[in-house]
C-alpha cells in the first residue's frame, strides 16, 4: 500500500500547503510501512528538495499547457499516472485546487474520501480519519474502507518534519488531454504575502469606521510580515477588495496568528477563521461575540491600541 501525495505549484513554486502534505503523506507511509512519492504537473525547480519532506520518488509532468490549471485535466492524468505507480493512499491539501480534483478522482478510482483532514490517520484498527465539522465546532472520525482512499489534508493542522534527503525524479510520459475550458485571461491579486498560505494576518472590520483609517492594519501587518483581510461588510460597502474577506461566505484561513481588529466576530465570519493556532481580538466593546473564541483580548479603541503596538514591536525589533 504506497501513498501518493499531489503539490501544487505556482509560478514553479511549490505552495507552503503542499510541504504540509507531503509530510502528512510520509508519516502514514511510515505507520504503513511501505513508501511515499509526489506527483506534480508542471514544471519546478524545486522537486528534488522535496526529500527533505520524506518523499522517495517525485514522478513529474512538465508541460506548458499544464501552466492553467484545470480539474479534468489533472485528475485523469493522476489517474493514467496511477496505473503505472499504483497508489493505494492519495493525499491532497484541502486548498481550492484539492478540493477540485479530490472529489473528481474519488469517483473515477471509486475511491473512499476524506476531506478536512486535521490528524494522522489511525490505521491500529482499519483506517479512520479525523476531520473538522460544522465549520470547526466539531470533529469527525470517518472509517475508509475502500481499497483505494484519498485524504485531504486542511492546510495548517499538522507540524511539517524535515528530514534530509533527496528526491528522485521521475519523468511522466503522459498523454495530455484537451481541456475543455479555454483560459481568456488572467488577473493575479499582487500582494506581499499571499492571504492562502500566511502564518500571520492582520484583520479589519467595520469597527475602523471607513476605508482612510486602514492604515493601521497595513502597517501593523509590514511590520509583523502578515497578509490583510477583513470582514464581509467592509468588502461589501468597498472598503477593502473581495479577496481579502474571511469567512464562511470568503476565504477560510487557518494561520498561526489572526489579529481581529474592529469586528464583533458574527458566526459567519468565525466559521472562517476559526481554525487559527492563535485568535487576538481587539474591540472597544466587551460584548463582542468575538471574544468567547479568542485566546486574547484587549478591549480598548483599536485607534488608540493599534499605535501602541506598533510602536512596541517597533522597539523590540530595535533592541534585538
Amino acid at each position: 500500500m504506497s501513498v501518493l501525495i499531489f503539490i501544487d505549484i505556482a509560478e514553479g513554486k511549490i505552495k507552503k500547503a503542499s510541504f504540509e502534505a507531503a509530510s502528512y503523506g510520509a508519516e502514514i507511509a511510515q505507520q504503513l510501512g511501505t513508501s511515499a512519492s509526489a506527483i506534480v504537473l508542471g514544471k519546478s525547480d524545486e522537486l528534488s528538495t522535496l526529500g527533505n519532506y520524506g518523499i522517495s520518488k517525485v514522478y513529474n509532468l512538465s508541460n506548458e499547457s499544464l501552466h492553467h490549471f484545470d480539474a479534468q485535466v489533472f485528475t485523469k492524468l493522476i489517474a493514467d499516472a496511477n496505473e503505472t505507480i499504483g497508489a493505494n493512499v492519495f493525499v491532497f491539501s484541502n486548498t481550492t485546487t484539492g478540493k477540485s480534483i479530490a472529489p473528481r478522482l474519488s469517483v473515477r478510482l471509486k475511491a473512499g474520501l476524506v476531506s478536512g483532514a486535521v490528524d494522522l490517520p489511525d490505521t491500529t484498527n482499519g483506517f479512520v480519519v479525523k476531520k473538522s465539522v460544522f465549520s470547526g465546532k466539531a470533529f469527525a472520525h470517518i472509517a475508509i474502507n475502500s481499497e483505494i482512499k484519498i485524504i485531504a489534508l486542511n492546510p495548517n493542522s499538522i507540524s511539517v518534519i524535515k528530514t534530509e534527503g533527496v528526491a528522485e525524479i521521475v519523468d511522466l510520459n503522459l498523454e495530455i488531454p484537451t481541456a475543455k475550458i479555454a483560459v481568456q485571461a488572467v488577473n493575479k491579486i499582487i500582494g506581499d504575502v499571499p492571504l492562502s498560505e500566511a502564518d500571520i494576518v492582520v484583520s479589519g472590520g467595520r469597527g475602523l469606521k471607513g476605508p482612510e483609517n486602514w492604515g493601521i492594519v497595513t502597517d501593523l501587518a509590514k511590520l509583523l510580515g502578515a497578509a490583510t483581510a477583513c470582514s464581509r461588510p467592509v468588502s461589501d460597502i468597498h472598503w477593502r477588495p473581495h479577496h481579502e474577506h474571511v469567512g464562511q461566505t470568503g476565504l477560510a484561513i487557518a494561520p498561526n496568528l489572526y489579529i481581529a481588529i474592529g469586528i464583533s466576530g458574527a458566526i459567519q465570519h468565525l466559521a472562517g477563521v476559526n481554525r487559527s493556532k492563535t485568535i487576538v481580538v481587539i474591540n472597544k466593546d466587551p460584548e463582542a461575540p468575538f471574544f468567547k473564541a479568542a485566546d486574547y483580548g484587549i478591549v480598548g479603541d483599536a485607534f488608540e491600541v493599534v499605535p501602541k503596538m506598533i510602536d512596541a514591536i517597533k522597539k523590540l525589533k530595535e533592541s534585538v
